[in-house]
């Protein structure tokens, strides 16, 4: 018989390609999502051949209906506290409930274990849950994969098009991890059918510098970017304090200081991934910084 995973956030972006990884590995899937989610988003899970489970994430009687028989929870959720500590623990105390015996949370992110707490609040949040998953009887696998390489398009502040710069503070060097989301997928699929995982795997499909990027999107486009240093860490981290003050952003995931905190967290360093398991499983591609970049321009691909 084929594995059963179970993926919460199914209806999501990330969610919903991991369980196009898992379905294109013969794993049947079942498609948590919210109660009342749109017929259009729920269709691209029947179509893979999921069964799509309406799930009340307030309820672990009913997250350990849908889990039944699975051999591994993926949690795709994204949100605040309400999401990432209290929905996700009664998502773990249904598969506790379940019998399943591996988890797999939601973190997708840069490696926050070599992190001071309270430099992050969406890390921190991640920290806070992972303390109440070290209290459960479940083999628990954080995925690693420092920012997902879709953001270098524009929604991170790094790279800007029109004015053809990269902005950078502290070291223009320093190197960052960044992985695409299909790639993330790819990656957490597999995890999700190994029974060996480790309590950590850290990946990256690219690691570059802002020079490093400055340089890609000269050759991408054909027009010279040039490295703009907006400042230091310690002035970012001013501004970060100025940014949440002025504009808290209630209760958006990702309001701008957010953005901010993750890149100073980025350039800092101590969140660098290592050692990387890219090569844990054979036959995976890794796209590049390039080849994002060069999507976006509607130019040929290439491997850099």
């Amino acid at each position: 018989m084929s594995a059963l995973v179970a993926v919460a956030g199914a209806a999501g972006g990330l969610g919903r390609r991991i369980a196009r990884e898992l379905r294109a590995r013969g794993a049947g899937v079942v498609a948590m999502v919210r109660p009342g989610t749109a017929p259009e988003r729920l269709e691209p899970l029947r179509a893979l051949g999921a069964t799509v489970a309406p799930v009340d994430l307030a309820d672990a009687a009913a997250v350990a209906r849908a889990a039944s028989g699975a051999s591994c929870v993926v949690s795709a959720l994204n949100g605040l506290r309400d999401v990432i500590v209290e929905a996700q623990t009664v998502l773990l105390d249904g598969a506790v409930r379940a019998g399943v015996p591996r988890f797999i949370p939601s973190d997708y992110s840069i490696d926050f274990t070599g992190l001071p707490p309270g430099r992050n609040r969406n890390l921190d949040l991640r920290r806070e849950f992972h303390r109440r998953l070290e209290q459960r009887p479940v083999a628990a696998t954080t995925v690693f994969c420092g920012a997902f390489a879709e953001l270098l398009t524009g929604r991170m502040p790094m790279i800007l098009f029109k004015p053809r710069r990269v902005v950078y503070w502290g070291d223009a060097d320093q190197r960052m991890d960044f992985t695409t989301e299909d790639d993330t997928a790819a990656f957490t699929a597999r995890a999700a059918l190994d029974p060996a995982t480790p309590r950590f795997l850290r990946i990256a499909g690219d690691r570059r510098s802002a020079r490093e990027l400055a340089a890609i999107a000269s050759e991408v486009t054909g027009r010279t970017f040039r490295l703009l240093r907006a400042g230091g860490l310690g002035t970012l981290g001013a501004l970060i304090a100025v940014a949440r003050a002025v504009a808290p952003g209630g209760g958006e995931p990702f309001p701008a200081w957010q953005g901010m905190q993750y890149m100073r967290d980025m350039f800092d360093g101590r969140a660098a991934l290592a050692p990387l398991d890219n090569d844990r499983y054979p036959g995976l591609r890794w796209t590049t910084a390039r080849e994002v970049l060069a999507a976006r321009e509607g130019a040929p691909g290439g491997r850099g």
